[in-house]
């Protein structure tokens, strides 16, 4: 049993994601986002002491995407690390992920100008926690979300994928087999609904 602290876990990601350790059995603080500020390093350190592993799902959508989750990344390195925790699951983006021919999909033509400020922060984010210390694995669905179809109950790593579609209780379950075997370290992965 792993005792796992979720940041974000109001969120749709967040609350699938601590369903489904909750179901395996592990031990789970569950810290939504109006209750714990996830860019201030005494909060995080405080709710992640005593814990194994940290899943990082918030937002704040009221706030400035490059302010945010660069603060969140720079808060979490230092509180993380304070508290003793090493293991990172962070979620991310697909328009962060290269496609199959190594073109990352924010950087191909066509990819909506309006999602590009929300990339740039994440990718700027995910840089911050790439030159920390932690062991830590990006999680993100390889292209998008499917909230209106079934679990398919199981997922495969994809690369970048427009077309490719995960719902939340399956990449709910990449998010706790990376918690719990650690496969990948220090990269980003994409996840996809299994066929």
């Amino acid at each position: 049993m792993l005792k796992i602290v979720v940041f974000g876990a109001d969120g749709k990601a967040g609350s699938a994601a601590a369903a489904e350790a909750k179901s395996r059995g592990h031990q789970v603080t569950s810290l939504d986002r109006p209750n714990t500020d996830v860019t201030d390093p005494a909060v995080v350190a405080g709710g992640a002491a005593g814990h194994d592993v940290a899943i990082m799902t918030a937002a704040d959508a009221t706030a400035d995407p490059a302010v945010f989750f660069r603060s969140a990344a720079e808060s979490l390195i230092t509180g993380l690390t304070q508290a003793g925790v090493n293991r990172l699951v962070w979620m991310s983006l697909a328009s962060l992920l290269p496609d199959a021919n190594g073109v990352r999909l924010m950087d191909m033509d066509g990819f909506p100008a309006e999602f590009q400020p929300f990339s740039l922060a994440h990718r700027a984010a995910l840089e911050i926690v790439r030159g920390s210390d932690l062991d830590w694995v990006a999680v993100s669905p390889a292209g998008n979300f499917d909230v209106v179809g079934q679990p398919a109950g199981a997922y495969e790593i994809k690369a970048g994928d427009l077309t490719a579609s995960v719902t939340y209780p399956d990449l709910a379950r990449a998010l706790i087999d990376e918690a719990e075997r650690e496969q990948f370290r220090r990269a980003h992965i994409g996840v996809a609904g299994a066929q």
